[in-house]
């Protein structure tokens, strides 16, 4: 009636099994349920002790960075809109000046070709011929 002694192992490596899965299954499960930025912040809590210190001043300071960085952002966007602006209000000036020295161009030359048929009229009825 004696047991082997592989039968009284068996029960004992069954339980630890059984105890592997269920410690993969939680670890599992706090990958799913915590990403990994949070998981982080858990395991820094657990090697300090559960203060949370270290957390509330890098949380702060990254808050403070990200405020100090969109503030900065939002002044240089400014900046460049009202440059762009400028640029437009400049380069309409530059576009009305040509215009208007285009229409006076346009007037003179004209004037020109009037003064040229006027004068080949004027030569064509006092008759010089070439």
């Amino acid at each position: 009636m004696e047991r082997p002694s592989l039968e009284f192992n068996l029960p004992d490596t069954h339980e630890e099994g059984k105890l592997y899965v269920v410690d993969s299954l939680n670890n599992l499960n706090k990958l799913n349920v915590c990403p990994a930025e949070s998981q982080r912040p858990l395991d820094e809590e657990e090697s300090t002790g559960g203060t949370g210190e270290n957390m509330a001043g890098s949380n702060t300071s990254n808050q403070c960075l990200f405020f100090v960085t969109f503030i900065l952002t939002l002044i240089v966007s400014l900046a460049l809109v009202s440059f762009v602006i400028f640029l437009i209000f400049q380069t309409r000036n530059e576009v009305d000046q040509i215009s208007s020295r285009l229409l006076s161009e346009k007037k003179n030359i004209e004037e020109l070709k009037k003064l040229n048929n006027i004068i080949l009229k004027h030569l064509n009825q006092s008759g010089i011929k070439e």
